[in-house]
């Protein structure tokens, strides 16, 4: 590989690995297994050794990520709240301890724990009280969710016992056990809320409701495992622990003291079974060193202790026989095999279904019908088949052949040249697409309207509601009579409805469910052509002039709105109110100020970086993830990432403080900033 080329490899990861980061920890709807999030960051850690020279502060190798949320208070850690080096392999294991071992070159012991799947917490207590309840954070700064902490039954308010330290931090996990997990996504169905995807999702976002009665209600635990070095005088990790455990602290009792690499392979193969059989959700086994001041002596890197590593379990695998194979048609009329399963048990939770991606996936896996297939349920969010199991093929077994028409309307089915999946052209009067592309309209980042999947379904039965444009012309009076319906479900309903005539050109755009055209390039096309009447007038070559935007994306947009049955909808959802033109008070924000710049920001700011992005793209500019020699400049706030500064200054790239930023602009965020008149913006 060039340099050239393991740059670009880099800077790819790096994007990709801070997008995951996000939605991991922030949105709480992760769409990458954490074992293939773990490959990504293995490959990028070596190529970073391997190319010292584009090694950078900012790496997500070097950072911890980040849980941080508006709306919560932020405090420092006493101690920073680092991640754990993790790997795969056994050998991997043996390694660290060989290093280990080399390092400390006496006898000591490990202790071997559990590694919980939940989010991360750090209770301080003073005078034996509960003081405060941080969330991990960036790892430096915490969000205070102390209200809520108190309604987590096994965190106590108060300590017992004699020997707690007048102030001391301990750190673990809260968790949602696998009951409470099914019980609240029961409830979310009931009322057409999105169900979590794992425990570990439903944790992070019921610790950070912003009702604290709520979140006792969740069912949620804690567990807690670690009291940084140098708080309490105990010889060893372990003995600190029992400590805690005495003063009333909910510390595991799945722990072992190991005195070398057999004793903890025996452990990692011990609970790689029997981890099935506990009520919550654990994905690995932590090995540390157990000696106080050989933690010490080893130290730590920028982001983990050199004292401590995770073994992560594969992916939880089991075998079970296909009953069936059925042919799913999604709302963009590409059919997808789902194969129907003998009910396994797999990460806690019970599969009866898996997709099979494709056809040429069908081929790939040799997948016959009644084949028994290998059952993984990756990162524990989506059951995928790996293999089939030949050897306990019939012999009378055949391939399934994939349907030649539409398994809804009888359609037959079409498959473009390059295209890996079969699609359903009559997108007009197929029932599954159109009930489809009505979930999509109303789904939240469209257009937020209360109205889940039966509801649609029940809509579309009836005849109440054949396209999105029927919903706003229901009557509430019409629905109080239908089944399941009471008075108070029919005005939710009907509020979310009125309330999606405010929703954002972008977003009425993205919600017309063009296909191919995501929340990105809605945003991206509606904000270059200013309405939907130029986007629908606008040629193939005028399409491909918006960034991003590629010939496939350009013959999907051209193609929607050469179809008069597509503009008789949105002639008729014009006439229900709604928004198809950037509107004056959007206009008034935006400008050209930024046109063609690729900005950076570093730091804190008079609002939330996010709204800060915002502004910059309003104004034509590109937001950018890490300096480079492509960065016009550097957006620096109150604490700014020192590695960013000084990567600016060698690269000669202006650096502008919030003031000078705002000036750039033509008028109003500058307005509703903080700033002291006689204040001149600063350029440093």
């Amino acid at each position: 590989m060039t340099p050239t080329q393991a740059y670009e490899r880099i800077e790819q990861l790096r994007t990709v690995l801070r997008e995951n980061s996000y939605k991991y920890y922030v949105l709480n709807a992760p769409t990458m297994s954490d074992y293939d999030f773990d490959m990504l960051m293995h490959e990028l850690e070596d190529l970073e050794k391997a190319f010292p020279q584009f090694a950078s502060a900012d790496s997500p190798t070097r950072r911890v990520g980040s849980d941080s949320e508006q709306g919560f208070e932020k405090f420092p850690h006493r101690y920073p709240m680092l991640s754990l080096g993790n790997t795969y392999s056994i050998g991997e294991v043996e390694e660290f301890a060989e290093r280990v071992a080399k390092g400390i070159g006496s006898e000591f012991s490990y202790c071997c724990e559990l590694k919980f799947d939940g989010t991360a917490i750090c209770l301080t207590y003073r005078n034996g009280k509960l003081f405060r309840a941080l969330t991990r954070g960036d790892g430096v700064m915490g969000d205070d969710v102390t209200a809520n902490a108190m309604h987590i039954k096994s965190i106590p308010h108060s300590l017992k016992g004699e020997g707690w330290p007048e102030e001391f931090e301990i750190r673990g996990e809260v968790l949602m056990p696998y009951e409470s997990f099914d019980r609240l996504n029961r409830e979310r169905e009931l009322n057409e809320d999105p169900p979590f995807a794992n425990p570990r999702n439903a944790a992070s976002g019921s610790l950070k409701l912003q009702d604290s009665e709520e979140v006792g209600r969740r069912g949620l635990i804690c567990t807690l495992y670690h009291i940084p070095t140098g708080q309490v005088d105990y010889p060893t990790h372990s003995a600190a622990l029992e400590a805690a455990r005495s003063w009333g602290l909910p510390v595991s009792d799945k722990m072992r003291i190991c005195k070398g690499i057999a004793e903890i392979e025996d452990f990692i193969g011990y609970w790689d079974s029997e981890r099935k059989h506990l009520p919550y959700p654990t994905d690995g086994i932590v090995i540390k060193v157990n000696e106080m001041a050989w933690q010490q002596a080893l130290g730590y890197t920028a982001k983990s202790p050199r004292w401590a590593v995770a073994y992560k379990f594969k992916a939880e695998q089991a075998l079970t026989p296909i009953l069936s194979i059925d042919y799913q048609v999604g709302r963009t009329g590409a059919v997808t095999p789902v194969a129907n399963l003998e009910p396994v048990l797999l990460s806690g939770t019970i599969v009866k279904r898996a997709s099979l991606v494709n056809e040429d996936q069908i081929r790939a896996l040799d997948i016959h019908e009644g084949d028994w297939v290998y059952v993984e349920k990756g990162g524990e969010i989506i059951p995928k088949i790996t293999a089939a199991e030949p050897s306990k093929r019939l012999p009378s077994a055949r391939r399934p052949v994939f349907p030649a028409v539409c398994p809804d309307c009888g359609t037959p089915l079409v498959r473009s040249e390059g295209e890996a999946k079969w699609f359903c052209p009559n997108t007009l009067a197929c029932p599954t697409q159109i009930k489809g592309r009505m979930e999509h309209f109303v789904s939240r980042k469209a257009m937020n309207i209360l109205c889940g999947e039966a509801t649609v379904e029940q809509l579309y039965n009836l005849g109440l509601a054949r396209k999105p444009s029927d919903l706003y012309f229901l009557r509430e009076s019409v629905l109080t009579t239908l089944e399941g319906w009471k008075e108070r479900s029919a005005k939710r309903f009907m509020d979310s409805v009125r309330a999606s005539r405010q929703v954002p050109f972008e977003r009425v755009l993205f919600a017309l469910g063009i296909r191919f055209v995501g929340e990105t390039t809605a945003k991206d096309v509606a904000r270059h052509f200013g309405g939907i009447d130029a986007i629908a007038a606008a040629s193939r070559e005028e399409l491909l002039a918006v960034p991003e935007v590629g010939d496939v994306i350009a013959g999907s947009i051209y193609d929607f709105f050469r179809s008069e049955a597509n503009l008789a909808e949105i002639a008729r959802l014009r006439e229900a109110g709604l928004h198809f033109s950037v509107e004056s008070r959007e206009e008034s924000e935006t400008s050209d100020a930024l046109a063609g710049k690729s900005i950076v920001i570093s730091g804190n700011f008079s609002i939330p970086r996010e709204k800060m992005k915002e502004i910059i793209e309003a104004n034509g500019g590109k937001n950018s993830s890490s300096v480079s020699g492509n960065t016009d400049f550097l957006l620096a706030g109150e604490k700014p990432g020192p590695e960013k500064i000084r990567k600016a200054g060698e690269l000669g790239i202006t650096i502008l403080d919030e003031a000078a930023f705002f000036a750039m602009l033509p008028s109003s965020p500058a307005a509703t900033l903080p700033l002291d008149e006689d204040i001149e913006p600063t350029l440093f």
